[in-house]
């Protein structure tokens, strides 16, 4: 099983001048050749292969030596290969065109081979020691080593590691259906009972602190150092509201499926739904996406299922006693009445225990083989740019179901 630990690292003012120039390094070449692929196939409209870009590095060593002086060569392979699946990545649906890379933001380098740990140490070819700090043992065999600098000039290392499968988690065995929604951000029906957990609205919370340092970021001269160091107050904020909402979703999505072995969502409609004006700050600050996506690993390493039904799936306006469906159901409504068996509902946590038994019915289909994680991303025709998105139009009245 390959596992992923990111760690913290602090390079002296020496080495952080050594990564500067290998993460230059990287983005020239990384820009030369997604040049060259773009170029080739403007002449001849086929794509340029991968061995092709890759077989030019000798002869750029040789013209720009600093190239193999300041950058390890096997960062500059990976950086071929990495091109060559942002292309498989963007034919198949998965992403964007790839994008030339800036020295502005975010920058990593990959090291493929010859990155050990010694102690509290991690050794890097042609940069030594590096001061890491390792928060759990690093087990099993090192594959890869992304070295980053975040906007905030923070650097970490993340390290990929094979390792044996030892986990044997059988805790919780409930199967629980999910609505996702903005005001509460996700109401969980287990069969029996319902719980809400509420919307802790990261970006709001620092909205006005952000504002502030944006407004006195554009008020300096561009180029300057002032300039430089407003920008990274600016990120640190950023940075924040990034990690408290990480925070959050992976305390929330590891407490959920350590009680089940079943996790059913809906399929929502990401991309046509930030298109509200009035809406869309909130959706792409409450991070559906990511929180699925980690209920989606965390399911996997235990051996659960994540079943996803469709979007037009109507689970707010149909009852769960009798199965009437309602012709239309307000946002305003959260309480309503059914007018066939006359059981009154609770809005969110009807359509929590109709996602759930939805669910249900659909492991029972095909000899009970459900939908599982990993089939229903591949399976998903997902748009442009993006991992929580998907590329179908939603239905007329799913945006008012879900934003409640």
């Amino acid at each position: 099983m390959l596992k992923a630990i990111k760690v913290r690292l602090y390079p002296t003012p020496e080495q952080e001048f050594i990564l500067a120039k290998s993460f230059g390094c990287a983005r020239w070449y990384w820009n030369f050749a997604l040049n060259a692929c773009i170029q080739h196939y403007q002449e001849t409209g086929k794509t340029l292969k991968l061995a092709t870009y890759k077989g030019m590095l000798p002869k750029l060593k040789k013209e720009f030596p600093w190239l193999k002086e300041d950058c390890y060569s096997a960062v500059l392979q990976s950086v071929a290969i990495n091109l060559n699946k942002a292309y498989t990545n963007f034919f198949q649906g998965r992403a964007r065109f790839p994008r030339f890379k800036s020295k502005q933001g975010k920058q990593s380098i990959q090291y493929p081979q010859n990155v050990t740990v010694n102690g509290d140490k991690l050794v890097v070819p042609k940069i030594d020691e590096l001061k890491a700090v390792f928060h759990r043992e690093i087990t099993g065999t090192i594959k890869t080593v992304t070295i980053s600098k975040t906007p905030s000039d923070k650097y970490f290392a993340s390290i990929l590691c094979e390792t044996q499968d030892s986990q044997s988690q059988t805790s919780g065995d409930k199967t629980l259906g999910i609505d996702l929604g903005l005001k509460d951000f996700a109401i969980v029906h287990d069969g029996e009972e319902v719980t809400k957990y509420s919307n802790p609205k990261h970006l709001k919370r620092h909205e006005k602190n952000l504002a502030r340092k944006l407004q006195l970021l554009a008020h300096k001269t561009k180029g300057s150092k002032t300039r430089d160091r407003y920008r990274l107050f600016v990120a640190k904020v950023h940075e924040k509201v990034s990690n408290t909402r990480q925070d959050f979703l992976h305390k929330l999505s590891r407490k959920l499926v350590d009680k089940s072995q079943v996790i059913v969502v809906e399929n929502l409609n990401v991309k046509g739904m930030v298109l509200n004006r009035k809406l869309s700050k909130a959706i792409s600050d409450v991070g559906w996406g990511m929180f699925v996506n980690f209920l989606a690993y965390k399911l996997e390493r235990k051996e659960g299922k994540l079943i996803e039904i469709g979007r037009f799936f109507p689970s707010s306006k149909k009852c769960s006693c009798c199965g009437h469906v309602v012709d239309e159901l307000s946002l305003d409504i959260r309480e309503w009445d059914c007018p066939t068996c006359g059981t009154r509902h609770d809005r969110d946590g009807n359509a929590a225990l109709n996602i759930r038994t939805e669910g249900i019915r659909i492991m029972a289909m095909d000899g009970g083989n459900p939908v599982l994680a990993v089939q229903r991303r591949s399976k998903t025709n997902k748009p442009q740019g993006g991992k929580a998105s998907v590329n179908e139009a939603g239905s007329p009245h799913l945006l008012e179901e879900k934003c409640g």
